[in-house]
């Protein structure tokens, strides 16, 4: 029963990762790019007002770029905040996806828990545990960016068309599913 629950969810983890992790390799260049601007106004900074006032003037940019940046993210997540509070507020009727949720939460802990009722299982943890331990930075790593890329609740028109497109997906062979588009590629069916 729960294996093609994990197999989905397995399928759905997979998608997600290599999308993201192609929109991470395109973003490569530009940061390597942005390196290099940067090692360049360094350079025509500290050619033209020498070292020591050079690097403090790039202090100084970097740290107003950093505080406009945090003041632009602060007042989108407050608007988000004010968009999630009104949702909730005109929708109460989301009892499944909280069910959703839930199971979701609880699905790493039944897993722990089935590795621990095999006799190997409190070993395969431990050696885990110690691999995690040696890439701490690297795990970190990869749960910020995995935060930052964690899909967010679906817009009430998202949801709307969701809902008047109730053709069922078709998985691929590898049991990942195509995303749909905007619904202009369908076929009339008459």
């Amino acid at each position: 029963m729960f294996r093609g629950l994990i197999n989905d969810a397995k399928s759905a983890a997979v998608s997600l990762v290599a999308k993201y992790l192609a929109r991470a390799s395109v973003a490569v260049p530009f940061i390597i790019a942005v390196g290099f601007a940067i090692a360049a106004i360094t350079h025509l900074v500290i050619d033209r007002f020498g070292a020591v006032t050079g690097c403090w003037l790039l202090a100084g940019g970097f740290t107003l770029i950093g505080l406009v940046a945090t003041l632009l993210v602060k007042h989108k997540e407050q608007e988000e905040e004010v968009a999630d509070q009104q949702a909730q507020e005109a929708d109460t009727a989301h009892v499944a996806t909280d069910a959703a949720a839930q199971a979701a939460v609880q699905v790493p802990l039944a897993l722990v828990g089935a590795l621990l009722s095999t006799p190997v299982g409190p070993k395969a943890l431990v050696g885990g545990a110690k691999a995690a331990l040696r890439n701490l930075p690297l795990v970190v790593l990869l749960a910020l960016m995995a935060l930052l890329f964690w899909p967010t609740e679906k817009s009430e028109a998202t949801a709307e068309a969701q809902d008047e497109d109730d053709i069922p997906p078709i998985p691929e062979p590898n049991g990942a599913y195509r995303s749909r588009g905007n619904g202009f590629h369908h076929e009339h069916v008459g």
